[in-house]
């Protein structure tokens, strides 16, 4: 089994009876057509902190809800 690496800095993201260790943004993205990537699918892991170096330079950042539970 190839273990989880975060795209962005290559971290490994550890897990523990196949249990991950920390959170990640985990993105698939079906590209269809008017695309240069036409019926290509693309997957990327990202960490928590290359997450958040990405999002702070948005122009719009991402909407942020807090929740009280998790379902």
């Amino acid at each position: 089994m190839t273990a989880k690496k975060c795209n962005c800095c290559g971290k490994e993201i550890k897990e523990e009876q196949g249990i991950p260790k920390e959170e990640t943004l985990d993105i698939v993205k079906d590209w269809g057509y008017f695309s240069g990537k036409d019926m290509e699918r693309h997957s990327v892991i990202i960490c928590e902190s290359c997450y958040d170096n990405w999002v702070s330079g948005f122009k719009i950042p991402p909407k942020v809800e807090e929740r009280t539970e998790v379902l």
